[in-house]
């Protein structure tokens, strides 16, 4: 899983997820994610498009990255989640819990 944020703009921040967000890259990106928001910003974009597959620690990260940001201030958004994303995130009721926008 690579994750490349870019540099804040106008107050928003946009990480590009790439790879499968599961088990295995959960904690890295879940730190590097906390590092993002910590740096301050005041729109966390996350673009999911490249997301190969998403299992349940992965919709963990999602989720517990969105409270952290609401705790810090930020809003936070889902770009384009790919296809694997998108079933997960509607099999388990989740795409009403996040603000979701297309490419």
């Amino acid at each position: 899983m690579t994750v490349t944020p870019s540099a804040p703009l106008a107050g928003r921040t946009v990480v590009k997820l790439d790879g499968g967000l599961d088990l295995s890259t959960a904690p890295a990106v879940r730190e590097q994610l906390i590092d993002v928001l910590h740096r301050g910003t005041g729109l966390l974009i996350l673009d999911l498009s490249n997301v190969s597959s998403c299992d349940t620690a992965g919709l963990a990260v999602l989720i517990g990255t969105q409270r952290r940001a609401r705790l810090l201030g930020t809003n936070m958004r889902l770009l384009a989640p790919s296809l694997p994303v998108t079933r997960v995130l509607r099999s388990t009721g989740l795409d009403r819990s996040f603000s979701i926008h297309a490419a």
